[in-house]
This record gives structure tokens, C-alpha cells and sequence, in this order.
């Protein structure tokens, strides 16, 4: 029998315990800002704008300055590195500007996806060397929480035992140095939804994974309260013949979360997976109307679902700055209500909204 050494004080607890609470609090969500730079240039590239630091800086202010109709829809930012020591026009640093509206800030910390020896194509997270002293740092300069993305694929031989042990330890060792840095985790192993596996598949290997992920948690005396889970959505693969409505994927997914995932656990911020915004958000509000029981606050941690359609409007041009704002504080208020299962379709159709995001084998 293992001896328990105590790694965190009540005092570290309940810091832990109290961010992770404020991100996820009823109709909040958290905004992913955290795009790297090799990925803004993507969705620069869609709007003719040039990737620079300056275009970046003035798109994320767009974003962290919309009117306080969004406060009671975001808990919570993740920044890129880049993000986070940046300024709004006034000189006042973004992390700053952030908080003073109540918002928790957020900092990616991995270093993106590398191949992993003897599978099929699979891939682990790099960044964990240096992580200690990184989260030291971030904590100083205003991070109250953090991502780390782990990378799996559904094939008729993947994800294999390896990748599955090997993503969850990383995950779990990430964790944990975070949390000593009072930082709270946010556990992202995703399930790309490349392939025509269909929603029963896709239910199986997210049991399988999450069930890998909450041991080696455990093994690495993660404290769960201080945790936040960002998983996909159990949905069928994209090229999937069959087409299941928002009430069977939301079914599959509250089953496999309630087989695998802890009650301790705050809070499940479901990221979009290439959805599109308005099926982003269907899908959201139905998981939240699903009958069974649901101990954690099912919400939103999405990156394109919530800025597709500001990106559209913003063309990359000054003059479009109101229009962007108008755009992304529409999406958010629509995902807030989602988040307590209490969205209404307009019945109105947006084609930008309605555009699938779909990106084979994304990477940020």
C-alpha cells in the first residue's frame, strides 16, 4: 500500500478549488484565445490579413474588450504566450485588463505534438521539461489556470494502448506541476473527429481514454477539485455516413462521462472539435437538457465555435470593429444559455454560424 505524502496545504486546496469554481460558474464558459502564432496565420490567411504581431494583438483586444453584455457568459480566457504579455491600445497589459473585469486568466503551456515511436501515426505532448519553472513564472504574471492538449485518433487500430497510457501520464505529470504553482489544470485529451467511425465507436474510446486519464490523475495525487476536464464531444466521425441528432450525441456523451469521470471534478469544458458555431452550441444546450444526472458543470472552452463569425466580420479592417464585437458577443450569450440548457433557436439561419470548422488532423 502506497504511503501518502500530503503535496498540497488546505490553503492551496482552496485556492485551487476556488478558480476552478469562478471559470465555471453557472452560464460561463471559457473563450480559447491561445491560438499560436502558425495558427493565426490560418485564419488570418481566410480574412487576406497579414499575420503579424500587431494584426494579433489588435484581434485579441477586439475580443477581451466587448461590452459587459459578455461578463455573464465568460469565467474564464486562455492565452498564448505571445497573448499574455501583450497591451491593449491604452498600454494596459492584457492579463490586467482581463481580471479587472472579472475574468480568470489562462496560459497554454504545451509545446504542441510530437510522433510517437512504433504506432500508427500516433503523437504524445511535448513541453513538460522546464514546466515547473514556466508555471512558477506564468502564476507571477497573472495565470490562475492553464491548458494542456493531448492528441488522439479513431482507426480501426487506433488509439492503441500506448498512446492512451502515454497521453494520460502527460497529462497527469502536467497537472501536477501546475497545481504546485497554484495553478489549476485543465486536462484536454482529444479525440479528433477525423474518420466515418460511427457514435458507438466513438463513445467506446472516450471511456477508454478518460478512464486512463482519471487513474494516472489519481496515480499522480492530482487533486480533482482543483481540475477542469476538456474533452470532445462524443460525436460520430466527420465522413460518418449516418447522421445522429443533437439528443443522441448529447445522450452518448452525459454516458460516457458519468462511466469515467469523478464528481469532485467542477467542471467538463467541452471543446467545439470542428463543429460548427451553431452546432457548437445545439449540441451544448442538449447535453445540458439530458435527462440523466449530471454532477459537474457541463459548459464551453472553445477557440473557432466562438470567433468564427467575429473573424468574418472583422475582415481585418479597423472600421469592422464594432460589427466583430456585436458578432462574438452574440456567440457567447448563445453559448451561456447553452450552458444551462436553456438556448432557444431563432430560426434564423447564419450562414457564417452554420459554416462547419472542420480542420483534418488540427493542431493549434
Amino acid at each position: 500500500m502506497p504511503h501518502q505524502y500530503p503535496s498540497l496545504s488546505t490553503e492551496q486546496k482552496k485556492e485551487l478549488s476556488d478558480i476552478a469554481q469562478r471559470i465555471v460558474a453557472p452560464g460561463k464558459g471559457i473563450l480559447a484565445a491561445d491560438e499560436s502564432t502558425g495558427s493565426m496565420d490560418k485564419r488570418m490567411a481566410q480574412i487576406n490579413t497579414e499575420n503579424t504581431e500587431e494584426n494579433r494583438r489588435f484581434y485579441r483586444q477586439i475580443l477581451f474588450s466587448a461590452d459587459d453584455r459578455v461578463k455573464p457568459c465568460i469565467g474564464g480566457v486562455i492565452f498564448f504566450h505571445e497573448t499574455l504579455y501583450q497591451k491593449t491600445d491604452a498600454g494596459v497589459p492584457f492579463s490586467k485588463f482581463i481580471k479587472d473585469k472579472g475574468v480568470v486568466v489562462g496560459i497554454k503551456v504545451d509545446k504542441g505534438v510530437v510522433p510517437l515511436a512504433g504506432t500508427n501515426g500516433e503523437t504524445t505532448t511535448q513541453g513538460l521539461d522546464g514546466l515547473y519553472e514556466r508555471c512558477a513564472q506564468y502564476k507571477k504574471d497573472g495565470a490562475d489556470f492553464a491548458k494542456w492538449r493531448c492528441v488522439l485518433k479513431i482507426t480501426s487500430t487506433t488509439p492503441s494502448r500506448l498512446a492512451i497510457i502515454e497521453n494520460a501520464n502527460v497529462l497527469a505529470r502536467y497537472a501536477s506541476i501546475c497545481q504546485m504553482h497554484g495553478i489549476v489544470p485543465i486536462v484536454e485529451p482529444e479525440i479528433l473527429p477525423d474518420g466515418d467511425h460511427d457514435l458507438k465507436r466513438s463513445q467506446y474510446v472516450t471511456e477508454k481514454v478518460l478512464a486512463a486519464v482519471y487513474k494516472a490523475l489519481s496515480d499522480h495525487h492530482v487533486y480533482l477539485e482543483g481540475t477542469l476536464l476538456k474533452p470532445n464531444m462524443v460525436t460520430a466521425g466527420q465522413a460518418c455516413t449516418k447522421k445522429y441528432t443533437a439528443q443522441e450525441i448529447a445522450m452518448a456523451t452525459v454516458t460516457a462521462l458519468r462511466r469515467t469521470v469523478p464528481p469532485a471534478v467542477p467542471g467538463v469544458t467541452f471543446l467545439s472539435g470542428g463543429q460548427s458555431e451553431e452546432d457548437a452550441s445545439i449540441n451544448l444546450n442538449a447535453i445540458n437538457q439530458c435527462p440523466l444526472p449530471k454532477p459537474w458543470k457541463l459548459t464551453f472552452s472553445y477557440g473557432r465555435a466562438l470567433q468564427a463569425s467575429t473573424l468574418s466580420a472583422w475582415a481585418g479592417k479597423p472600421g469592422n470593429l464594432q460589427a466583430a464585437q456585436a458578432a462574438f458577443t452574440e456567440r457567447a450569450k448563445i453559448n451561456g444559455l447553452a450552458s444551462t440548457g436553456s438556448y432557444v433557436q431563432s430560426g434564423q439561419k447564419d450562414k457564417a454560424a452554420s459554416q462547419s470548422l472542420f480542420t483534418a488532423s488540427y493542431v493549434y
